[in-house]
């Protein structure tokens, strides 16, 4: 695993309640090339995950809402019977925000293990 997804998977989501940019495209490019297979369009990041069965597509689900959870910031999910499409957006600032990426890197995290 490189550095840079283990400096965001050791970051904690900051409150944002709005009244701060969303990140640049400059800043948005170096943060989505952190990341492994997540897409970027139109203000948010999304990927998807695909499993051999419904169960393990629901403990994946089950997962990511605990690590929302713990971060205070929940993505969006589009789930079918083997895969989970996860996009991230911070919708009080209208754009992507680091928590974001962080996010992402955790989820990325535990589905590596």
């Amino acid at each position: 695993m490189n550095n840079s997804i283990c400096d965001l998977t050791a970051k904690q989501c900051k409150p944002c309640e709005g009244g701060v940019p969303p990140l640049s495209s400059e800043e948005t490019t170096v943060f989505i090339q952190q990341l492994d297979g997540w897409q970027l369009q139109d203000k948010q990041i999304s990927k998807t995950y695909v499993f051999k069965n419904y169960y393990q597509t629901m403990a994946f689900v089950n997962t990511v809402a605990w690590v929302s959870h713990r971060e205070d910031h929940h993505p969006d999910m589009m789930v079918g019977y083997n895969q989970c499409i996860v996009t991230y957006t911070t919708h009080a600032i209208g754009g992507l925000s680091e928590n974001d990426f962080i996010c992402a890197a955790k989820i990325d995290l535990l589905f590596s293990v």
